[in-house]
């Protein structure tokens, strides 16, 4: 079969690999519709690693995904635990916690030290034609659901456990730093949350009017004038929660300058120098909770409703589509930010 394998920094090749085989007990063979790019993957292939976990040997990359189901071992149950069937279309939690570990069992599988990640070296991702997965991953979406709306419910997903982490109050002022897929996302979960004002920043001006069009204040100014632009805007308080979603250098000292004294900051982009920057008297001064948000936990549920019973603009941040033979330009364009990307999709 076909696979997009990354063997060094930028160094992404489209290749042939043994197929997967047949699916052991509990787990579905996926034929892979869609994947999606992410940041994450942005990293591993700009610097062969993401954070300390460095790529060692050829990896597919990818961990957005819908995909159809092929053959099924004995006993595979769906994420509701119902019996999977073959040919159902399903959207793919890439997470494959141990299920036994402290952290499971306190209910944080997000957490699991012992976690396999679809894309995370040694685990092999989504960028490929077939893949085997515990059935317990998959979970069936309904025929009105197209397969990039499918395998969106990952990013919505990290965004919405992001949001939970915020413990957003109606009428709270917001301020989400980056307005990439998952900071788009951010955004409209935080409104129809209860946010009174969402106030927005990007480097990229496309992306900031986008964020504009779904219900934003933009903020199209200079890192170094945000404090005052929201100083003056909320009149000298700050805001209740800030979202930091930007990877970036100082962005998580700005988000510390731009919540109010009691607030909150959460941590949801990944640094490229995996070192986090703080001014320690700002934070501690103002008594800042500070929380690190990591991939998600216990949301495709709401994740599904929110997908077909809401009004979230899901594929609308879909720009560019490549077909798995034109990987390598898939992520040199995204990793570039070329002809105003905001999200790719890599259909197998």
């Amino acid at each position: 079969m076909l696979a997009a394998r990354l063997h060094g920094p930028s160094d992404l090749r489209v290749e042939r690999v043994p197929h997967p085989g047949a699916p052991g007990p509990g787990e579905a063979l996926l034929r892979v519709r869609v994947t999606g790019i992410c940041g994450s993957d942005l990293h591993t292939y700009q610097d062969a690693r993401i954070g300390d976990t460095p790529v060692t040997s050829p990896l597919v990359l990818g961990h957005e995904f819908s995909a159809v189901v092929e053959a099924l071992g004995r006993g595979a149950l769906d994420g509701w635990h119902r019996p999977l069937r073959v040919g159902a279309r399903v959207a793919v939690d890439p997470a494959q916690p141990c299920g036994h570990c402290e952290s499971c069992a306190h209910g944080h599988p997000n957490l699991c030290p012992a976690v396999a990640f679809c894309g995370c070296h040694p685990y092999g991702g989504s960028l490929c034609e077939w893949i085997r997965m515990p059935a317990c991953c998959c979970f069936p979406v309904p025929d009105a659901m197209d397969d990039e709306t499918a395998a969106l419910l990952e990013p919505l997903g990290v965004a919405l456990h992001a949001v939970d982490l915020g413990h957003l109050r109606v009428g709270d002022d917001v301020a989400v730093l980056g307005a990439g897929p998952i900071g788009l996302l951010i955004v409209q979960l935080v409104l129809r949350a209860g946010a009174a004002r969402v106030l927005v920043t990007d480097p990229l001006g496309w992306r900031l009017r986008l964020a504009g069009r779904l219900g934003a204040v933009v903020l199209d100014i200079d890192t170094g004038e945000l404090g005052a632009e929201i100083g003056g805007l909320t009149k000298g308080r700050g805001v209740d929660v800030v979202f930091e979603a930007a990877w970036g250098d100082s962005s998580v000292e700005t988000a510390a300058e731009l919540a109010r004294y009691g607030g909150r900051v959460v941590l949801v982009g990944i640094p490229s120098e995996d070192r986090l920057g703080l001014k320690h008297s700002t934070a501690r001064r103002k008594g800042l909770t500070l929380v690190m948000s990591r991939r998600m936990k216990h949301v495709y549920p709401r994740c599904l409703r929110l997908a077909t019973e809401g009004d979230l603009v899901l594929g609308g941040l879909v720009t560019h589509r490549y077909p798995l033979a034109q990987a390598a330009a898939a992520l040199a364009l995204n990793s570039g930010y070329q002809e105003r990307v905001v999200k790719v999709m890599v259909t197998s």
